[in-house]
């Protein structure tokens, strides 16, 4: 009780200061990173998600950490808006709002303390956002008359909650270095394309591993089984698509494939939520039904990170399991007991390999999750731009295009095997309709989406 009491005044003392640092009106224009609002501007939760984009995208955020963050974002702002509607089972703040609170002043008080918890070094730009947000609305904005004022308390309060609830869930906190073994196909640190270092480090993200779920009962609930051997026929196949496809020169690639494998290494977050912002505006969903979407989208997406790394970890450390990286495999494949794979000593990935284990894949994972989740909202035919910073955009027109480009993109860009991505898309979908399946349900029953 203690150490709930001081982490509440913690978050407290982070708000205030950040209330006090901007007058009311005037100061600097923002960014620029959001987008502005017109006659037609969208609900308050598609605001607020795009103020989250914009967010990770100015803070170049690693997407390692992305996930968590936007279902803790999201999280609240789902919780807040039902917490006044009640239309569904509350995520975590199982507390009822006081009476006549506005549900869209609710959603901008609990995003903003949120956000601004999870980024306090943009606190000056997210306070801007939440002024602008504000003047808005008008005293009801539609809410029937409902208090402005008591919406901005039980937003505030419920995003407060939010943040001490995540602020131990084992993310923050080290767990001891892990570089994998030596034994034959099993994973250990690669050689980097770029410096700074010459050679990757300990496994990267490792903490994803030891963090709390939001909706699974545990991080093995959906752990897919072990990888391939390295004699078997899909591994064959694998190493040789790889190694064909994803060489940084003299692949098969054609021009587009090469441009597409950096810009889906691109975070998965911010790739996603822009599907979802862009076309949810673009069907016109209800207040209620985008609280509940971008909930169950970012909270499906932190659940199979969680999911992931831990299977990353546990087989990575298993030294009979095949989880060293296409770098590794294709160099040293003189030792692996296949005759149908042969080494190349000067075989290099078009993109950077990631440092941490190969089997299973986190960005298919993500892949999966997005697609399956607007999916069940949503026919496959939706028109929708993805930008990564430093590259030209990307329109589609498919929600299943994207995901295949992105997780294409795996194998052209020379990180991974064709049977790594095919079940960790796979793990992805299986997680989001868990997800959609148990949580969020509706209180009086019928179809969660409306």
């Amino acid at each position: 009780m203690r150490r709930k009491t001081i982490t509440r005044h913690f978050i407290k003392l982070i708000l205030t200061a950040a209330l006090v640092i901007l007058p009311l009106t005037g100061g600097q224009a923002s960014s620029g990173l959001q987008r502005p609002l017109g006659e037609d501007a969208p609900d308050q939760v598609l605001e607020w998600n795009q103020i989250f984009i914009d967010t990770l995208v100015a803070t170049n955020t690693a997407n390692s950490s992305s996930q968590r963050l936007g279902a803790i974002v999201h999280t609240a702002i789902f919780d807040a808006h039902n917490g006044i509607e009640r239309r569904y089972t509350p995520i975590f703040v199982t507390e009822t709002a006081p009476p006549g609170a506005s549900r869209r002043a609710a959603v901008i008080a609990t995003a903003y303390t949120t956000l601004v918890g999870l980024f306090p070094s943009r606190q000056p730009q997210l306070y801007e956002s939440y002024l602008a947000s504000l003047e808005r609305l008008s005293d009801d904005d539609g809410d029937g008359g409902k208090s402005r004022e008591r919406g901005i308390e039980w937003g505030t309060h419920v995003g407060e909650l939010v943040l001490a609830w995540r602020l131990t869930d084992g993310f923050n906190t080290p767990p001891s270095p892990f570089n994998g073994g030596t034994e034959i196909g099993q994973w250990r640190p690669t050689p980097r394309l770029t410096a700074p270092t010459t050679t990757c480090g300990p496994m990267s993200a490792q903490s994803l591993a030891f963090t709390s779920m939001f909706v699974l009962d545990s991080n093995t609930q959906f752990r897919p089984g072990p990888p391939r051997s390295l004699t078997s026929s899909t591994y064959t196949d694998d190493f040789n698509t790889v190694r064909l496809m994803g060489r940084r020169t003299g692949s098969l690639r054609t021009e587009d494939q090469t441009a597409l494998a950096p810009f889906w290494e691109g975070n998965a977050s911010v790739h996603w939520n822009q599907a979802a912002n862009q076309i949810s505006r673009a069907n016109q969903l209800s207040l209620s039904s985008n609280s509940r979407l971008f909930a169950v989208l970012n909270l499906a997406m932190a659940d199979t990170a969680f999911t992931v790394w831990s299977a990353k970890r546990y087989y990575g450390g298993v030294s009979s399991e095949v989880t060293w990286r296409p770098w590794t495999a294709i160099v040293q494949a003189d030792v692996d007991g296949n005759p149908g794979t042969n080494p190349d000593s000067d075989w290099q990935p078009l993109v950077n390999t990631p440092c941490h284990p190969e089997y299973p894949a986190g960005h298919p994972g993500q892949n999966g999750v997005g697609a399956t989740v607007l999916l069940s909202y949503f026919g496959d035919a939706q028109t929708f731009t993805l930008a990564t910073p430093g590259l030209p955009d990307r329109t589609y027109y498919s929600i299943t295009q994207a995901r295949e480009d992105g997780n294409n993109a795996r194998v052209w860009g020379g990180m991974h095997y064709p049977s790594t991505i095919a079940i960790s898309d796979a793990l992805g979908a299986s997680i989001a309709n868990y997800v959609n399946a148990n949580s969020m349900l509706r209180i009086k029953g019928g179809s969660p989406i409306d």
